[in-house]
């Protein structure tokens, strides 16, 4: 279990912590809080928070550009001491797989990088014995012995022709104590001495400059018992005691995981101790680099510790500056200064909001869309910089509180009402027009909606292709590719991953369906998504099974803004949680603000004015110029009243038409942006979004 009391930092600034939840890309239930004062946020990058949020790696990896230290203390009780630019690399104890040893480097790199492949990471050691260098990979930690076991075999099975006679085996957090010695080296020459059966022995910082041996790695009591009476026989000139593991202690590693060409052994810490925490802290103004977060860079300091038997890694940082790099990770730095103030403004209240709820328990934020986007200091710009400074300390607030300064990409031209998200109602959040969204698509290209002579539809872009001039007899226009190798896309964008339907060349012809901008984050397109793929999203996020196969899907009920409060299948209620769900429960839609059109059936406007709705399959009627006669394979491409055409298949599929992206509550990015082109300044703005809410410098 975690230490949840927060740490204290030996900065000017460190005038108290502030932990803050910020909500972006997900939502909770809103709920009250005062307005926080504090000089710090603390934002977890690794953290297993259960299915909320799960992000672990067995150990990371820091480098500082100053010189550096580290210890359980308070900052100055520094039990490590690191140069500037140098690494080192940190984990927690817990219950691990102690994979296998080798005195082969190639055997060894070999198992790394299979294991790298799996669930279960490695961290490979080196040990300096007296018959040589011995290499030893280990897995974990697990939140317990019997996960530890799975871990075990499944290890076993990866590695099954590396292993020659090896088992992969539990180790635990029970060791025995060989005493206290009076520096690293005399202890690294007893823990080499000795050969520990079914264990291993370790160097141990207890303290600054105080080093003990340990050995072990016990599952538990019984186990170490047995350890200690074999100790006892094999190295009786040391006098073995049980390690008090419940203060903090670091075993000492020499880390060999990271260059599989040949070792090269980095310090290695593994904090031990009930609730412990490490503080690791280097020179003011200079930055810690995070290998495992993509090599970002970071200000402020870092806490280690373990939580739900994980490695939990936080950054300690000033409010103002972690708004540095969240406003320049949400919006771009060329946006309009009064944009970009807004964007300051509402980051902060997210904060404040949120200073005592510390919803993450070891920390109030995450680094993700989860909160907010946060990147370090590497992608921080004077426009950004400029824009938190100018707006320091200001926040919205509203019944003399400050309020949750909850935002979204596009709102798609209305912002949400709250009870179009939460099932709740707040004044703050309130629905109003946001035209501005428009923004979004500003210099966008269109793309045409095809149909090519094999019957296949999709989209080109317009400029890699040009009209004909010719139509079809119902008056649809006609074009044809410039070059060779044009793709016709099954969404009117380009998707990492997904295969264009067709390729055309020059002189190829289509017949041209429709036209429209490029999906955006204020209007797009998704699917069309069969039952198959939505029986298979929305598995497990309804309170009752959905019907199977889906053949009809309706929205059935909207809020105030428009937006899907209420969508049936088959005529069964779609019972989410609460309305924004429905965009994970529909195969990840940007928004709740769209319509559904069902691929397999088309509106016919009878004589008598009454329209029916029709499904596609072998044998519909259709009138053709030599009369009626029966569809047989193929596509029907129908046309309303205005000449706008698509096309109805068997597949039964259903096609999501909609505006905007992300939950749609308070300020709307694009439409900030867009009311910043017009000229309304950062105030008005904010005052637009936020309903009855006030700004306020605290």
């Amino acid at each position: 279990m975690m230490n949840k009391t927060p740490g204290t930092s030996r900065r000017p600034w460190g005038k108290g912590l502030l932990a803050g939840l910020l909500l972006a890309g997900a939502l909770h239930l809103p709920a009250s809080a005062d307005s926080g004062t504090g000089a710090n946020v603390r934002v977890a990058m690794f953290l297993d928070f259960g299915g909320t949020y799960k992000s672990v790696v067995p150990a990371v990896t820091l480098k500082a550009e100053s010189a550096w230290g580290a210890g359980p203390g308070t900052a100055g009780d520094n039990w490590i001491q690191l140069s500037a630019g140098e690494s080192a690399r940190f984990s927690v104890s817990g219950y691990k797989v102690k994979v296998m040893e080798s005195t082969d480097w190639n055997a060894i790199a070999a198992a790394i990088k299979k294991l790298q492949g799996t669930a279960d990471k490695p961290v490979a050691i080196l040990q300096k014995q007296s018959g040589g260098n011995r290499y030893l990979i280990y897995t974990g930690p697990y939140a317990s012995a019997a996960e530890a076991q799975k871990a075990a075999d499944r290890t076993a099975s990866a590695l099954s022709a590396s292993l020659k006679g090896q088992k992969p085996s539990v180790r635990g957090v029970h060791y025995a104590s060989a005493g206290n010695f009076a520096s690293k080296a005399e202890a690294e020459a007893v823990r080499a001495s000795l050969e520990v059966p079914n264990a291993e022995a370790f160097v141990v910082l207890t303290g600054p400059q105080q080093y003990s041996v340990w050995a072990g790695g016990a599952a538990n009591e019984a186990d170490l018992a047995e350890l200690k009476g074999q100790l006892a026989q094999t190295a009786p000139q040391l006098s073995w005691t049980t390690a008090n593991t419940s203060q903090p202690a670091l075993l000492v590693h020499s880390d060999v995981t990271l260059n599989l060409a040949a070792p090269s052994p980095m310090e290695h810490f593994e904090l031990s101790g009930t609730d412990a925490a490490l503080r690791v802290w280097d020179a003011e103004d200079s930055l810690i680099q995070v290998v495992e977060r993509s090599n970002r860079k970071y200000r402020g300091d870092f806490e280690i510790s373990r939580y739900n038997g994980q490695l939990a890694l936080v950054n300690e940082v000033p409010l103002e500056q972690y708004l540095y790099s969240v406003v320049a990770a949400e919006v771009p730095t060329s946006w309009p200064k009064e944009s970009l103030k807004a964007q300051a403004v509402a980051a902060r209240s997210y904060a404040m909001y949120n200073a005592s709820s510390n919803r993450f328990k070891v920390a109030g934020l995450v680094d993700t869309t989860l909160s907010q986007v946060y990147n370090g200091a590497e992608k921080e710009a004077d426009s950004v910089k400029q824009a938190v400074d100018s707006t320091a300390g200001e926040v919205l607030m509203a019944n003399g509180k400050v309020i949750e300064g909850i935002f979204s990409s596009n709102s798609g031209g209305a912002t949400a009402d709250s009870s179009e998200v939460w099932n709740s109602i707040d004044p703050v959040f309130s629905y109003v027009q946001s035209k501005e969204d428009q923004a979004a698509q500003a210099g966008l290209k269109s793309w045409y909606y095809v149909i090519l002579p094999n019957g296949k539809t999709g989209y080109v872009r317009e400029d890699q292709v040009e009209l004909t001039g010719a139509s079809t007899a119902a008056g649809l226009k006609k074009l044809t590719a410039k070059t060779n190798s044009v793709m016709v896309r099954p969404l009117p964008l380009v998707q990492s991953g997904v295969d264009a339907v067709a390729a055309i060349n020059a002189g190829d012809q289509a017949i041209v369906l429709d036209k429209q901008v490029e999906s955006n984050a204020y209007a797009w397109i998704r699917g069309p998504f069969n039952s198959e793929q939505l029986e298979k999203a929305l598995k497990g996020k309804t309170s009752t099974p959905v019907p199977s196969p889906i053949t009809s899907l309706e929205v059935t009920q909207r809020g105030p803004s428009g937006r899907a409060i209420e969508v049936k299948a088959n005529g069964q209620v779609i019972d989410v949680k609460y309305p924004d769900a429905l965009r994970s429960a529909l195969n990840g839609l940007p928004s709740t603000l769209f319509d559904i059109v069902p691929t397999g059936r088309y509106t016919v406007q009878g004589a008598d004015g009454v329209a029916a709705s029709k499904a596609v399959s072998d044998g519909t009627q259709i009138l053709a110029a030599s009369g009626s006669k029966n569809l047989s394979g193929g596509n029907l491409v129908v046309m309303d009243g205005k000449g706008a055409a698509r096309v109805v298949d068997e597949s039964r599929s259903f096609l999501f038409i909609g505006k905007g992206n992300g939950h749609g509550l308070g300020l709307s990015q694009w439409g900030a942006k867009g009311m910043a082109d017009a000229g309304y300044d950062y105030r008005k703005i904010l005052q637009h979004y936020y309903q009855n809410a006030t700004i306020v410098k605290e």
